[in-house]
């Protein structure tokens, strides 16, 4: 019955024996560690996972002393290359003779949680820059409004064209910082959703990344073809997804050392995915990877803020513009970088109606 009652739990379970050799494994086990319990049985528990640091000294301290242990946050490397995130406790069990017979590992995924971690922080952050950016552009438009009134009945009482000139600066200086909080704001209008082919938007936006680069670099493309039509406004979304294909189409152009540039753009159906709050029953992944120089760790915490950016003649709206349109359509944008590998995956519910 014991049995029984584990290969039912949540929870991923392994059994050592004293060579530290896999005795028992359930199948949460089987699922997170991505191994069939029948090839990986009387095999090393490094042929299921490998840590980063030599775990191997560790558990035979358990066996020796019959002390059980915890760690947090391990990072393991299962045999398909995957990396994962884990919590993992050790406990010796103890035979008739009082000694250890066996190690019981309990093995708990942290990845999951690190990620609603990370989106709860960047609907956070979005919502507050968001409410921020609204009310500074309600304090700089309305004294906005009053210069250039006034500005425009100066102009006309002068009769020296030069002077005239003067005014117009001012009238026009007044136009151009009024079109960047109408920038910093982001779209004004609701999206105009109608039902649309994700493909489509992606081969435009790709269209005009390679008439920009000038053949300097090559686009990769991996897509899932069975992924349904979303119901979603295009032009927003070919802004979006333009926004950020050109800083990743930037940054590699900039990158002296990087010989072969690529962007790949990858597209995936994720089932039962949650996006802050809500579960989705189907969700459409687009993944837009460089292989240029990366984005320093500093700046991936501020990324999606409006005026935050890495190079010395961006605006830092692009990325915050993005976020916002596709926030707007219950999504979210999320960053990872390293050297040569920076992707961005963008989430979109994939909705049936209307």
């Amino acid at each position: 019955m014991h049995n029984v009652l584990i290969d039912h739990l949540s929870t991923a379970v392994v059994q050592l024996n004293l060579e530290l050799r896999i005795e028992y494994l359930n199948p949460a086990a089987e699922m997170m560690l991505a191994i069939s319990r029948r090839r990986i049985y009387g095999h090393k528990i490094n042929q299921a996972f490998i840590e980063d640091e030599d775990n191997t000294d560790s558990l035979k301290s358990a066996i020796a002393s019959g002390y059980p242990y915890t760690k947090r946050e391990a990072e393991v490397t299962l045999p398909n290359g995957k990396k994962l995130l884990i919590d993992y406790t050790v406990t010796p069990i103890m035979g008739a003779v009082s000694s250890t017979e066996s190690l019981l590992i309990e093995l708990y995924p942290r990845d999951h949680m690190k990620r609603i971690s990370q989106e709860d922080e960047l609907i956070v952050n979005h919502q507050t820059s968001k409410e921020l950016v609204r009310g500074l552009a309600h304090e700089i438009k309305n004294p906005l409004g009053g210069i250039r009134g006034a500005a425009q009945l100066i102009s006309r009482a002068f009769k020296d064209e030069a002077l005239k000139d003067y005014t117009q600066v001012i009238i026009e200086e007044s136009d151009r910082l009024r079109d960047l909080v109408d920038r910093l704001l982001g779209p004004r209008q609701l999206p105009q959703n109608k039902e649309l082919n994700i493909h489509k938007v992606i081969e435009r936006v790709n269209q005009l990344i390679s008439v920009e680069a000038a053949d300097q670099l090559t686009i990769l493309r991996d897509y899932d073809p069975s992924i349904p039509n979303l119901i979603a406004d295009e032009s927003q979304l070919i802004q979006a997804l333009l926004n950020i294909t050109r800083n990743a189409m930037q940054a590699l152009l900039e990158d002296e050392e990087t010989l072969e540039k690529n962007i790949t753009i990858v597209t995936r159906a994720l089932r039962q995915f949650t996006i802050g709050t809500k579960r989705h029953r189907l969700v459409c992944c687009i993944s837009i990877i460089d292989n240029g120089p990366g984005i320093p760790e500093p700046l991936l915490k501020t990324l999606f803020y409006p005026m935050v950016s890495g190079r010395p003649d961006g605006t830092g709206l692009g990325l915050s513009i993005a976020q916002s349109i596709v926030h707007q359509h219950n999504g979210l944008i999320e960053c990872n970088s390293e050297q040569h590998k920076t992707e961005f995956n963008i989430y979109l519910p994939i909705e049936t109606t209307i």
